[in-house]
């Protein structure tokens, strides 16, 4: 899950790492990636994955040959079966419902924008919504704060955090109020949970 994933570079370039890794390993997988934003117009653009061509100075040409097309004389394209991977829907991250049963959450650069109260019930959250033993992966400026016993820190340098078996948090709240954008994110959960995808 990528909550706050904006145009979608981020849920991209998850999805090809990982793609590449299970390649890697020679294993298949049914990769399934979520990736939410408030933002509307953000999300329609992270659907389309149409990026410019400067994106060609921090993307390899093998991954660009591998993973983009150029889809006119100024843009590459995520190819399909990268876009197939990423479900984008709304949320709001603060007032509706979370998903759940995930195994990484990568919520970069987000949190340094939100007061330490909200930050503490995000933690607490992303705490609720990971499988136990699930990974966590902060923005270089952010951290867990005093919910140590929720995670267990696997690399401080990179802000990796594996989930741990602590009880449920105090700071763990759910929205009480029918909020935009709640029934569509709790669709996406249910087919998920479900087996099935979305286009």
């Amino acid at each position: 899950w990528v909550p706050g994933c904006a145009s979608g570079e981020e849920a991209y370039s998850i999805a090809i790492s990982l793609i590449e890794a299970f390649a890697h390993r020679h294993r298949r997988v049914a990769l399934q990636l979520f990736a939410t934003d408030i933002n509307e117009s953000a999300l329609e653009i992270a659907r389309q994955g149409i990026y410019p061509l400067n994106i060609a100075a921090d993307v390899s040409p093998e991954r660009l040959k591998q993973f983009f097309t150029q889809e006119d004389a100024d843009h590459y394209r995520v190819k399909k079966e990268v876009r197939e991977t990423v479900v984008f829907a709304p949320q709001n991250l603060v007032c509706d419902a979370p998903f759940s049963r995930m195994d990484l959450i990568s919520c970069r650069n987000l949190l340094i924008y939100l007061e330490p109260e909200i930050q503490r019930q995000v933690i607490a959250l992303f705490h609720f919504a990971l499988h136990p033993g699930g990974y966590l992966l902060l923005g270089p400026s952010e951290s867990i704060g005093t919910q140590a016993e929720l995670f267990d820190t696997l690399s401080k340098k990179w802000r990796l955090f594996r989930r741990t078996t602590a009880r449920r948090s105090s700071a763990l709240t759910f929205p009480t109020a029918q909020l935009p954008g709640r029934d569509r994110s709790m669709r996406y959960e249910l087919d998920y949970a479900a087996g099935t995808s979305q286009d």
